[in-house]
């Protein structure tokens, strides 16, 4: 079952993520931006390199944008698709993490996500847990 849907909307992509907590809905959201993004070419192993990343925010919505725009930011500076994340720490205001990925060479891009906006962003508790909103710039 897929932890995400892409959201219709006219020059973006939006998707909806859903998570039974805070942590899990960050790591769902970064999965979610990668999968958009290239789609691996052959199944053979692939040399993985591990990054840690640290935000600092004023809140969770600005902390949410923050850590998803550092994914994309090093992810083109690296020249890496990440496929996994693991969230060390989360408060309302920091995050603390470690994300492993591949060189780009062994992925099919498909989009190029220039951004994650603020644009009709939403970030709430739900019953069953989390639900983040999200559009991203292409």
């Amino acid at each position: 079952m897929k932890k995400y849907t892409l959201i219709e909307h006219t020059a973006d992509i939006g998707i909806k993520v859903k998570a039974k907590d805070l942590k899990k809905l960050f790591k769902n959201a970064a999965q979610a931006m990668f999968e958009i993004i290239a789609e691996r070419q052959h199944l053979g192993a692939i040399k993985q390199e591990k990054t840690k990343i640290e935000q600092k925010a004023d809140n969770i919505e600005e902390l949410f944008i923050n850590w998803l725009n550092e994914l994309l930011s090093l992810s083109a500076t690296k020249e890496i698709i990440f496929s996994d994340f693991k969230i060390d720490r989360l408060e309302e205001d920091n995050l603390e993490a470690t994300v492993i990925g591949g060189n780009i060479k062994n992925y099919k891009v498909n989009t190029e996500i220039k951004a994650a906006t603020y644009h009709q962003l939403e970030i709430k508790k739900v019953p069953s847990g989390w639900e983040a909103k999200v559009i991203f710039d292409v």
